[in-house]
């Protein structure tokens, strides 16, 4: 059984380690930092970044005993940054996206368009380095929270751009959307999970 425990401002810079691995192949990614020689330190750099400003003090990420990657989840209501954390985090997205930076926050904008009004727990990255995938990690950094939705009978929402992970999702209860075609991007998967229903 893997031990999973919420990750602590020391974690930060293993966690966004291993978060920036799990993520270096993927499309969005990809299509972001299309530079493979500087992609993986460059959404080290992001991860760590938004670990520090927006996960970590929502508190509730989550990882394993060896911080093997983690889940960072968002809490209804907290979803979209403050104009503050905006700030804080704006070095290192200029440092990410260069002179794409317009290109690619036009095209983020339309995922924020379709991202659901009802409260809602958000899945912001979910992610275990692949060294230790197919362990069972992925599942057990994302069960707190899904345990807190049921237990709360609370909606939960994601993000994939990995096709392939739809059916991992699929299997903890959430249910593909209508994609969303990016401007000059990939496609993303946007996923929503309704909480149980209450029983007399």
């Amino acid at each position: 059984m893997i031990a999973v425990r919420r990750a602590m401002p020391s974690d930060a810079p293993v966690v966004a380690g291993a978060l920036a691995r799990a993520f270096e192949d993927d499309p969005l990614m990809m299509w972001m930092v299309p530079d493979a020689g500087r992609r993986l330190g460059l959404i080290t750099d992001m991860f760590l970044a938004n670990l520090r400003v927006l996960a970590l003090p929502a508190g509730e990420t989550y990882t394993t005993e060896e911080c093997w990657g983690g889940a960072l989840w968002l809490p209804p209501g907290r979803w979209r940054p403050r104009r503050l954390d905006q700030l804080r985090l704006l070095p290192t997205t200029v440092r990410l996206l260069g002179r794409r930076i317009g290109r690619v926050a036009s095209a983020l904008r339309a995922l924020e368009q379709r991202h659901p009004e009802a409260p809602h727990w958000y899945l912001q990255s979910l992610g275990i380095d692949p060294v230790h995938q197919g362990r069972g990690a992925g599942r057990a950094v994302l069960a707190p929270v899904l345990r807190q939705c049921d237990a709360t009978h609370a909606g939960a929402y994601l993000e994939s751009s990995k096709q392939q992970n739809l059916a991992f999702y699929g299997a903890a209860g959430f249910v593909p959307l209508a994609p969303v075609e990016l401007p000059d991007g990939p496609t993303v998967w946007p996923m929503w999970r309704d909480p149980p229903a209450v029983t007399a």
